[in-house]
């Protein structure tokens, strides 16, 4: 395995002294090292992968010099419009180093590693992607002896051909690393699965819930597991991170006399948070926004969530009702309000989970004709 440290060190000594991006669970270890060693203006966790790449555009604008950006794959989705409308060779040509953790990954034998099921696709298509894209690439894993060449080479090709170039990490490329990050000025009281679960108990039965991807996800299928309930009002956003609060919008607008729960992250709000201009107007839509200020998914990497004062952002979209919570007392008190129009609820929770939580044994195929059967049991008196 690689030190992160010793990576770092080695990007710096290419040059390259500028790091922008989305956290990955597989560079966690080179992730925390950036944070820790790196100042503000020499790093800077972003909201999505497009933006960390037009980051990594004025940076090289700036200063000449190049830009590293890391993502999980699943963020080349993200990064695919400004990598080639703008800084593709044919149009400003840009050069920038792309790191890039391949979930669901294949290995030289042509299998695909095992690995939860949105990654099953990505993990196949990342090097087509990075091909179609045009971007040179190169893989570095645990056992890479040659791994300093291959950033010298990439980040001189991207320097000489003023183009992105892309470094490739398999699973357990990087030491594992004890981190641990700066403690917010926040004191939140509930951990995110007491909240999930008290809102469970405060739900109808007839409520629907849409939950964003990552840890939110999990523990909500882990509460509904433990208390012996159903699935079916539930759609795990299990990918896709930032659109859950589309999703139950449309279902929200489709199903007026329904009322649909969105439980949304911080990290995914601020990744698509354009997306609250229609979520506001939706008269049955409880937009829950689990504040912890973290990437709990991915490693505890921060995010500005807590340096944000969400309710105002929801107020200017045009939000119903905004209002924040810290305590059981308080998210029942909101929680409970059948009020005419859209409500934005942030809860402000400590970072963190479970060690031993589990994630959905049901097929997403199967969760979602589940729930399709559910949206269909129309009731009026809701």
């Amino acid at each position: 395995m690689i030190s992160p440290s010793n990576f770092l060190d080695e990007l710096k000594s290419n040059g390259i002294n500028f790091f922008v991006g989305i956290p990955d669970s597989l560079m966690k270890g080179l992730n925390y090292q950036i944070s820790k060693s790196c100042s503000e203006n020499e790093h800077i966790i972003s909201s999505n992968e497009g933006s960390a790449v037009a980051n990594a555009i004025g940076h090289f604008a700036a200063t000449e010099q190049l830009a590293a950006v890391y993502m999980q794959n699943s963020g080349l989705g993200n990064a695919y419009n400004p990598l080639i409308s703008l800084a593709d060779p044919e149009v400003y040509g840009i050069p920038m180093l792309l790191l890039i953790g391949w979930r669901g990954e294949i290995d030289d034998e042509g299998n695909q590693i095992n690995d939860e099921p949105q990654h099953v696709k990505q993990g196949q298509v990342t090097l087509s992607t990075l091909k179609t894209l045009d971007v040179p690439y190169d893989i570095i894993h645990e056992k890479s002896k040659d791994w300093k060449e291959k950033i010298h080479n990439l980040v001189t090709l991207a320097k000489t051909k003023r183009r992105p170039v892309a470094l490739v990490f398999r699973k357990n490329t990087f030491e594992e690393t004890l981190i641990k990050f700066t403690k917010s000025v926040q004191r939140p009281i509930l951990r995110r699965e007491e909240a999930i679960e008290l809102i469970i108990n405060l739900s109808h039965p007839l409520d629907i819930f849409v939950a964003s991807t990552g840890m939110i996800g999990r523990e909500l299928y882990e509460i509904r597991k433990l208390k012996n309930l159903p699935h079916d009002s539930d759609f795990l956003t299990v990918g896709g991170m930032g659109h859950a609060s589309q999703i139950a919008c449309r279902i929200a607008a489709t199903l007026s006399h329904r009322r649909v729960i969105c439980l949304d992250g911080d990290g995914a709000l601020l990744m698509h948070s354009g997306g609250m201009a229609e979520c506001a107007y939706q008269s049955n839509l409880m937009h829950i926004i689990l504040n912890n200020g973290a990437h709990d998914s991915v490693g505890g990497q921060p995010t500005a969530a807590f340096q944000i004062n969400l309710q105002r952002i929801a107020d200017g979209f045009g939000y119903t009702k905004v209002c924040k919570a810290i305590s059981s007392n308080e998210i029942e008190q909101h929680f409970q309000s059948r009020q005419y129009g859209s409500i934005f609820l942030e809860i402000q929770c400590k970072r963190g989970n479970r060690k031993d939580l589990g994630r959905p044994d049901k097929p997403p195929k199967q969760n979602l004709a589940d729930f399709i059967k559910f949206l269909r049991c129309d009731n009026k008196n809701v």
